[in-house]
């Protein structure tokens, strides 16, 4: 386990467009969060984009799972996991608008909605992720679903910098990726230091989901 050979992992993966897109044309962005697991010999990183994809006709939290000792499947995509169990209640006439009146039901619960009919079912799900975050991202059982169960969690990101293309700026050449690679080869979360701003809010990929 080096530095060298987790960023390669890496870039093979954003190379067959498994790695994380914030600018992904077919989903809206919601929420995001990076979790990060590791020990002197092993490494495994989880991410997860939260974002309203209308052709999948739903809010999906798409898992992305890295390491050199996933218990199940190959680098790159995880499990897709779909959060909101009444879409027909919440757009009946499916124009990717709010129909009115429904909650968002996640998990059992229903979510009240501050919105009204017509709103587009982004800003929706957008105005309900920062009360409810536990809800809507991903369960310590969903995030281990592909990571030992023994291997300690050492940095969780809520927020990071992303790079806006990673055609032009592959996950090696990038800060956030660098430190992360860091961070996992010496077990040392006070390895993340980034100098970059958080841009991973959905406010900063404006034309996400527009395709």
């Amino acid at each position: 386990m080096t530095t060298s050979s987790i960023l390669g992992q890496f870039d093979l993966c954003a190379d067959r467009a498994e790695f994380p897109d914030l600018d992904n044309g077919y989903a809206y962005p919601v929420d995001g969060r990076i979790h990060l697991f590791g020990d002197t010999a092993r490494w495994a990183v989880v991410v997860e984009l939260l974002g309203y994809n209308p052709r999948a006709g739903g809010l999906v939290d798409v898992m992305h799972c890295y390491g050199n000792c996933l218990t199940r499947g190959e680098p790159g995509y995880g499990d897709f996991l779909d959060r909101v169990e009444n879409m027909a209640e919440l757009d009946p006439e499916g124009t990717e608008t709010y129909g009115g009146r429904a909650p968002v039901v996640v998990r059992g619960t229903a979510l009240p909605v501050d919105a009204v009919a017509g709103t587009p079912l982004y800003e929706v799900f957008r105005r309900l992720a920062p009360a409810h975050r536990p809800l809507l991202l991903a369960d310590s059982a969903e995030v281990r679903a592909a990571v030992p169960s023994d291997l300690p969690e050492l940095l969780r990101l809520d927020e990071w910098n992303q790079p806006e293309d990673l055609w032009e700026v592959p996950p090696s050449r990038h800060e956030t990726f660098r430190l992360i690679a860091e961070v996992l080869d010496s077990a040392d979360p006070a390895r993340y230091r980034p100098t970059l701003p958080p841009n991973s809010h959905w406010s900063h990929w404006p034309d996400a989901g527009t395709l």
